[in-house]
């Protein structure tokens, strides 16, 4: 298994760009670009208080902190996570963590907030699978089960973290790594999901799918036949 140092440690974030498009995500790490549009816009305004790691919020028993700073040497990935709730626990149970503000032993339960709905992929239970493995890594323990929080439902849909979903989160990590140091931008899927895409005018998906941009050019600009 690859150890990665501080070095070439990449956001934690990427890897739910990676999933959604490899292309996407190597344009915003790669090359540094970015344009927003409405649905990063309505991402932006649900995450003002949750990404908040003052804002912390006590229901009954259980503790949810907020914007938790979170890496993993073995996935090559930190960043910060949306919320972890913290459930009280027995002091017998060996998957438990402790806090310096709340006494007693807690279960970490990993919560990820988007805006949009449930989707037909597992892009937003691969980026919290990934989120849980650093937390593990980070304290010597095992987390079974999460949930993903969507504003547009406002309701929790659990996530439970298959050793399917894992080997998922090593391998889009591994690729992410590999594209990284290769420094190649991944060619374009000019796809259905291209439309909603915030990147659409720089990357040009139509344009980057032609097999021969200068036979095109030839027959739009000058009107050659062959």
């Amino acid at each position: 298994m690859t150890i990665y140092t501080d070095d070439n440690m990449l956001l934690l974030s990427g890897i739910q760009h990676y999933r959604y498009c490899p292309r996407q995500w190597a344009l915003i790490h790669l090359e540094q670009e970015w344009e927003d549009n409405s649905l990063t816009y309505e991402g932006q305004l649900l995450h003002k208080n949750v990404d908040n790691p003052f804002y912390r919020q006590r229901n009954g028993s259980i503790i949810t902190l907020r914007a938790i700073n979170v890496a993993s040497y073995t996935l090559g990935l930190y960043g910060i996570m949306d919320a972890l709730e913290l459930h009280p626990a027995s002091t017998d149970d060996i998957n438990t963590i402790s806090h310096p503000r709340y006494p007693g032993a807690w279960l970490p339960f990993p919560i990820e907030y988007k805006h949009g709905k449930p989707k037909e992929n597992y892009i937003d239970e691969i980026q919290l699978a990934a989120q849980t493995i650093c937390i593990e890594e980070m304290y010597g323990i095992a987390i079974d089960r999460g949930a993903i929080y969507y504003d547009r439902i406002k309701h929790r849909q659990d996530v439970i973290f298959t050793p399917q979903l894992r080997e998922e989160v090593y391998k889009s990590s591994a690729e992410m790594h590999r594209i990284f140091v290769a420094q190649q931008l991944p060619p374009p899927d000019n796809c259905k999901k291209c439309f909603n895409c915030s990147l659409k005018e720089l990357c040009n998906p139509t344009f980057a799918t032609l097999q021969d941009p200068l036979f095109y050019l030839k027959r739009q600009l000058y009107e050659e036949t062959t």
